[in-house]
């Protein structure tokens, strides 16, 4: 997949494509069925499909700390995309500058100017260009104007209800990770790099692989039962604590993964942790003595789970 940081690295030889835009967040059924929808269009045609999305997300530029939390994050994305199959992605920053621009002034600066799109597939629902000002039959009538087709894109059910992000997020906060992982089309993981901390958990018998979380809020917490992929494809089983640690007086949201029958240096390299059960909530203990106990039992509860579920 070629990644196109930012409008002002498009070139001539991006003119002429078939577009889809949108934050993507999570990749889910929905997307997937959008993707799929772009690819075949863009065949149909003899095009690239041509994927815009945006860092940060919209949301998050104006909702700030408020914002919902996000499910991805970028790497994760990106991957996906690639996954997938889109084979162009334009990445988008959106800051004061780009939500300062109107719709008529996205049509026509970057699709039609810049990239000379064919077609745009957008839902019905879809806003855009400063103050929302811009929708679906805005662009339509645009598009009749420049030359460009705008076609609108599947709706995607599970269950009766449309597959969004938002209910992901119920469902994570809910500790519902089986209908996670249906509207996902794949259970929850979260990616990151492994990162120094404050190496308590080594202290207690419990050596921790520390993780990021993306930006904004965590979609979830709590302890779970995981396992764990590198990037060389080794898969391991394992413990995790998602969520600021507040015994030890953490302020950050982190990832904590305890892996089990693993001593290997897992410092700066990339891991994706599959949640697989929810184990409890995180709560604060009266003292650290306690909190290794509760440790102790979490991970021979994971290792129990994790065994039933491989059996």
């Amino acid at each position: 997949m070629e990644l196109i940081r930012g409008e002002h690295n498009l070139r001539p030889r991006h003119h002429g494509g078939v577009a889809t835009i949108g934050n993507f967040d999570g990749v889910h059924l929905g997307h997937q069925a959008v993707i799929a929808q772009l690819r075949e269009e863009a065949a149909r045609r003899g095009v690239p499909p041509v994927l815009i999305t945006f860092e940060p997300l919209p949301h998050e530029y104006f909702m700030g700390a408020k914002a919902p939390a996000r499910l991805t994050g970028l790497r994760g994305r990106l991957c996906r995309f690639e996954q997938f199959g889109v084979e162009r992605t334009l990445l988008l920053r959106f800051d004061a500058r780009l939500a300062a621009r109107t719709a008529q002034g996205f049509i026509r600066e970057l699709l039609v100017e810049r990239l000379g799109v064919q077609a745009v597939i957008v839902g019905d629902d879809f806003r855009f260009g400063k103050d929302r000002g811009g929708d679906f039959a805005l662009l339509t009538e645009a598009g009749r104007s420049h030359g460009f087709d705008v076609i609108r894109q599947h709706t995607f059910t599970l269950g009766g209800e449309r597959v969004s992000s938002t209910r992901i997020r119920q469902a994570l906060s809910r500790g519902d990770l089986e209908t996670v992982a249906a509207l996902l089309g794949r259970p929850y993981t979260i990616s990151g790099r492994v990162r120094h901390g404050d190496k308590r958990g080594r202290c207690i018998g419990f050596p921790t692989a520390n993780l990021a979380l993306p930006p904004g809020q965590s979609a979830i917490s709590g302890v779970f039962a995981v396992s764990v992929r590198l990037q060389e494809g080794f898969i391991a089983r394992g413990v995790a604590n998602v969520g600021k640690r507040p015994t030890v007086g953490g302020q950050e949201p982190l990832l904590e993964v305890h892996l089990f029958d693993f001593g290997g240096d897992l410092y700066g390299r990339h891991l994706e942790v599959e949640l697989r059960h929810k184990i409890r909530e995180e709560r604060r203990f009266e003292s650290f003595d306690a909190l290794k106990r509760q440790i102790r039992a979490d991970a021979e509860l994971a290792k129990a789970i994790l065994e039933r579920q491989t059996t």
